[in-house]
């Protein structure tokens, strides 16, 4: 089932001299412009100097660790915060100028539900629906069409509250949808959900860009943004480090081969061990991943015999040797200095019960 994603003009509010003047000055296939944007709380400056923009029709990840002015950034782009200084556009609208107008253009999903936990489904959609104004008979149809799409139909009628987390973050969705926006604001949207609903968040994702929709994704899970984004930005401390497509991001490392050596114990990786490796093997670059895993990178093919013959006569078994393609997260980690480990425990802390 397709949902027409065509947005609602905000009749109220004249933006036609800024937008004219706006379109004259960008390229026109620009949704969000976003130039020398900074906020700061107080000693700490949050989002520090950033740029970028977001071509219609993109899937653009932000990518970054917690704390690094993900939520921050998303919260200036919506209105939901008032930037110190820089400027923003969406759909050729000043944001700080014509809040209003802007919020007609976009959709926002927050990492946290905003939905009411007494109204069921249904209701929690028609209410989101009459504060764009929508007509009763348009919103309700709209809101089954929505409960349709994400698979909640069974469940229109039970409270909110009741939903399973998964549940819940489909209709935090779909309420975000619910007045067609051209724009869609998603901020860490499989966070804190059991695999098979990230699943299937990531899929609905994928699908609603396909359609249409421009998404505007936040997320620290590096797999997700290489999954789904064509464009994605890096951002740590305030800062973007490097905004480019998947491509580019990954074509350094295309001449690169890397394999990933499992042991069935820890190994002393210290001294005499590492001076043997790095001796026996000189063209290869060796990393510990832990004790029990070493990553073997080379820029030729690796063959795998001979290293586990090295370990075996030092009295180290293998249990699997597995070749791995580049990733992103190893973009991440040159471009950050932030190893993948440390995200996993970040998100780890984040999914945790009353975190």
């Amino acid at each position: 089932m397709e949902i027409n994603i065509r947005p609602i003009k905000d009749e109220r509010v004249d933006n036609r001299a800024f937008r004219e003047k706006a379109i004259s000055e960008i390229n026109a296939d620009e949704v969000i412009i976003v130039r020398n944007l900074v906020k700061s709380y107080g000693p700490v400056r949050a989002v520090d100097g950033i740029s970028f923009s977001v071509r219609e029709g993109e899937l653009f990840g932000f990518l970054g660790p917690n704390g690094a002015g993900k939520t921050t950034t998303i919260n200036l782009l919506t209105g939901l915060a008032r930037p110190d200084s820089g400027e923003i556009l969406l759909a050729g609208i000043d944001v700080k100028k014509n809040p209003a107008a802007a919020k007609f253009q976009i959709g926002v999903v927050p990492d946290e539900s905003n939905l009411y936990p007494e109204l069921s489904g249904f209701d929690n959609l028609c209410f989101c629906a009459a504060l764009y104004g929508m007509r009763k008979a348009e919103r309700q149809r709209r809101a089954r069409e929505l409960l349709e799409f994400f698979g909640l139909s069974e469940a229109a009628d039970r409270k909110f509250g009741d939903y399973s987390k998964g549940m819940k973050r489909k209709l935090t969705i779909a309420a975000g949808l619910i007045h067609r926006p051209r724009i869609l604001f998603l901020d860490e949207p499989t966070t804190g959900i059991d695999v098979a609903s990230a699943r299937q968040i990531r899929q609905l994702i994928a699908g609603l860009n396909q359609q249409g929709t421009t998404i505007f994704l936040t997320t620290h899970y590096i797999e997700e943004a290489e999954r789904l984004c064509q464009r994605i930005a890096f951002i740590v401390s305030g800062r973007i480090v490097r905004v480019d497509n998947l491509e580019n991001l990954l074509q350094p490392l295309r001449g690169q081969f890397n394999l990933l050596l499992t042991f069935a114990e820890a190994v002393n990786t210290s001294g005499e061990l590492q001076e043997k490796i790095s001796s026996a093997f000189p063209d290869f670059i060796f990393e510990w991943v832990n004790g029990c895993e070493l990553r073997v990178r080379s820029t030729r093919p690796i063959a795998v015999g001979p290293l586990v013959r090295f370990f075996e006569d030092e009295g180290c078994e293998i249990l699997e040797a597995r070749r791995i393609h580049p990733s992103l997260e190893e973009v991440f980690v040159e471009l950050t200095g932030i190893e993948a480990e440390q995200m996993k425990k970040e998100k780890e802390i984040k999914e945790k019960p009353g975190q």
